[in-house]
């Protein structure tokens, strides 16, 4: 297999940036299809931990080609800022390293403003969201007024675009008690930007195109997880685009039949950052363990994560619409302290069982988790890179999760470390 892809199965922070970081070994091109900076994974490398948001995490691994898809929403400020901190620790992200597609939308900063006035006005109906204006930035992409990073070359005839975006927005700023924008504003803000951000521009599907013809392992990284998708996650309280892995191929340009393989990360129990439906939700102790023991906040807003027991309902719904192959485990160390571990196998609604979440929000938040009671191992497994090292109470909660969710387990994460995992199957 030369293309997998990998995606979050549940509400994100899964531990994508890790198993992408440890797949990016033997890949010869990580390829970022959707979503923005608000995007959060974290590494532990040689004990140091690295955190991104914007940047394909296969960009700390030396003589590899990462690319930032045309599915992705860009800031470049975001992106200098990042480029900027990874240089301080000793990497270096150039032009060689690192192509962005040509026909990316830009996310500029009145996107920002208008995240932040909407979520304001919101109160408590708010969404959630970073606030780092990646809703508006794909409102104005589907909206056909959107401005691209090929425009930068050709800022000499950019004034109507601009000021067709700015009669939208200036509309919007008026409703929010904003200062008008000015196209000259704009203007400069895209001029300065330019000579930092030509030297990575290129035509970046056929350079895909190439590296498939010459048979190059290619690692397609989702942001966000299946849960976030704008169609199929827990809308509205969801994210501004489709992560679901057949968003790989309108992302990046690259076909859906050269999609080899789907890995589906999921975190050993529940979390979820921001608001919206969560049927297993913890709000006694045992959520408070899981939240300390697992450092559950958020990488990109610091936000603390809701934790809960492991819905395996799901996590088979997202599998069964994504066409996953196998599921990566993370996180299993979490549970090491825990006599009883419970997994959701069912739902009650209105006194009826049935196996998946519903798509209406109103029916979702009437949800009422079935149970199934598990011990719990009692051992540290943390650092552990032998499957027959697991505890014999480990392998059976991870057995019964692949019975549930019907799909293997062949990748096993023990800590946040690069070195700390179990490969049950060889990738690429």
């Amino acid at each position: 297999m030369t293309s997998v892809v990998v995606v979050g199965t549940q509400w994100g922070d899964e531990g994508k940036g890790k198993i992408v970081d440890v797949l990016s070994d033997k890949a010869d091109v990580i390829v970022r299809f959707q979503g923005g900076h608000n995007a959060g994974h974290t590494l532990v490398i040689d004990g140091q931990t690295i955190k991104l948001s914007l940047l394909p995490s296969g960009i700390v691994r030396e003589n590899k080609q990462t690319i930032i898809g045309n599915g992705v929403v860009l800031d470049p400020q975001a992106l200098s800022s990042e480029i900027d901190y990874l240089s301080k620790i000793g990497i270096k992200v150039t032009p060689k390293n690192l192509k962005i597609a040509e026909n990316t939308t830009i996310i500029l900063p009145f996107h920002k403003d208008l995240d932040l006035a909407r979520e304001k006005r919101a109160g408590k109906a708010k969404i959630g969201t970073t606030g780092r204006g990646i809703g508006p930035a794909y409102e104005d992409k589907v909206g056909r007024r959107s401005i691209k990073l090929n425009d930068l070359n050709n800022l000499e005839n950019i004034k109507d675009k601009i000021d067709r975006i700015l009669d939208h927005h200036n509309i919007l700023r008026k409703a929010y008690e904003l200062d008008e924008l000015r196209s000259d504003d704009v203007y400069q803000y895209l001029l300065k930007i330019k000579k930092d951000i030509i030297p990575f521009i290129a035509n970046t599907w056929r350079m895909l195109k190439d590296m498939k013809q010459n048979n190059k392992k290619i690692l397609f990284e989702g942001a966000q997880g299946l849960l976030l998708d704008v169609d199929f996650g827990t809308y509205p309280y969801v994210t501004s685009s489709n992560t679901m892995p057949g968003q790989a191929s309108i992302g990046t340009g690259v076909g859906p039949k050269y999609l080899d393989q789907i890995i589906g990360i999921t975190k050993a129990y529940t979390t979820r950052v921001g608001s919206g439906p969560f049927p297993t939700e913890l709000f006694d102790e045992a959520g408070d363990r899981l939240g300390d023991i697992g450092n559950e906040f958020g990488t990109v807003t610091g936000r603390e994560r809701r934790c809960g027991w492991f819905d395996a309902v799901l996590v088979r719904q997202t599998v069964q619409i994504s066409g996953i192959d196998m599921v990566a485990l993370t996180k299993l160390d979490v549970l090491d302290s825990f006599e009883k571990i419970y997994i959701c196998i069912g739902y009650k609604l209105d006194g009826e069982e049935i196996d998946y979440l519903p798509l209406s929000e109103p029916l979702q938040n009437k949800i009422v988790p079935i149970y199934e009671e598990h011990d719990g191992w009692l051992t540290d497994t943390s650092g552990t890179n032998e499957l027959n090292d697991l505890p014999t109470k480990a392998l059976a909660y991870i057995k019964r999760i692949e019975e549930i969710i019907a799909t293997p387990i062949h990748i096993i994460s023990t800590s946040p470390k690069r070195e700390d995992i179990i490969f049950l199957e060889s990738i690429f």
